[in-house]
């Protein structure tokens, strides 16, 4: 063995550049919409049928006690104090009437869902039959529908100019989307644009934990209403919450809530999603996934199924609602 210094000569080794070293691979994973994700599954998820006897008992047996409770309270209140008592009971009496009419109001709202549901059955049959008879039928109640909303009148006289000279159901349906439902498509469209643009804001600009998502939530039920009252279904809580579940339920079954690259390209271009920051990226997705939301929300809604009118592109909403966020050119 070879004692002493070791010299070692540079010039016969092979000197590289840094900027040839391989560049470090991006571990990160692109964003998802983690909080549109949370309320796809959120909403879309149905209690098993023991949960749903736990809370349907649960709120029946506290309906009870609390009503026992009051009637114990106000007669009470009577024997002891009757003038006291009878403005009490005054007071509850008011409460039940609010209550009375919030129920009745909650049951108008379901039923003009039903309404609505229906006309796009008989749509869809009419249409499928070649029925002109059945297709007149389905055009007076759409009509009907929207003889209240001053927005339509304009519309309305087009289609009665209009109507007298379809000689089938294609085109009596036809003339029907043309000048009826095109400018409440988009009304509709404009609401999705909204909503996007608002959840794709919060989610980029709110680093709470969860405030994500109750902001997704809340701006999707917001937007999925305010799409039924475009379209003369106009929904109360609890057929809002019912139209929001079908519409994600829907989107989960289909794989619509998948994320791509895709999604953004319009406004980014490319695969540049992986390269932004992490809360900007999700911000986008966000926002993207409640676009597709609102269009699916346009499908449920509407009167009619898309036939002679285009169905909106999720592409041109994102492009519509999120171009403005993001310029480029900047990082």
């Amino acid at each position: 063995m070879a004692k002493g210094p070791v010299l070692i000569d540079l010039e016969a080794q092979e000197t590289r550049s840094v900027a040839e070293a391989p560049p470090v691979p991006d571990l990160t994973p692109p964003p998802q919409g983690q909080a549109m994700q949370s309320v796809a599954g959120l909403a879309a998820r149905r209690p098993s049928r023991l949960v749903r006897w736990f809370f349907g008992l649960g709120a029946g047996l506290m309906g009870a006690i609390v009503s026992v409770a009051a009637w114990d309270f106000v007669t009470g209140l009577v024997m002891r104090n009757p003038v006291l008592g009878w403005a009490v009971t005054v007071l509850l009496a008011a409460f039940l009437v609010v209550l009375a009419l919030i129920v009745l109001r909650e049951l108008a709202a379901l039923s003009r869902l039903a309404k609505v549901d229906s006309l796009r059955r008989d749509a869809d049959a009419a249409l499928l039959d070649a029925d002109l008879a059945a297709a007149r039928k389905v055009s007076d109640r759409l009509v009907a529908l929207y003889k209240t909303r001053e927005e339509t009148r304009w519309a309305r006289g087009r289609f009665a100019d209009l109507a007298p000279d379809q000689l089938d159901a294609a085109g009596l349906l036809g003339v029907c989307e043309t000048e009826l439902l095109a400018p409440l498509d988009r009304m509709a469209a404009r609401e999705v644009e909204v909503a996007a643009r608002h959840v794709a804001t919060v989610t980029a600009l709110v680093p709470l934990a969860l405030a994500d998502v109750a902001a997704a939530l809340t701006a999707n039920i917001r937007m999925i209403r305010r799409i039924a009252e475009v379209y003369g279904g106009r929904a109360g809580t609890l057929g809002s919450w019912r139209l929001t579940r079908a519409v994600l339920a829907h989107m989960v079954a289909t794989g619509a809530v998948a994320v791509g690259d895709d999604m953004l390209e319009p406004i980014l271009g490319g695969s540049i999603v992986g390269k932004l920051s992490r809360r900007f990226g999700e911000g986008l997705v966000n926002g993207a996934l409640t676009a597709r939301v609102g269009v699916a929300a346009m499908e449920v809604c509407r009167p009619m199924a898309f036939a002679t009118q285009k169905r909106p592109k999720v592409r041109e909403i994102i492009t519509n609602s999120l171009s403005g966020l993001f310029k480029p050119g900047r990082t």
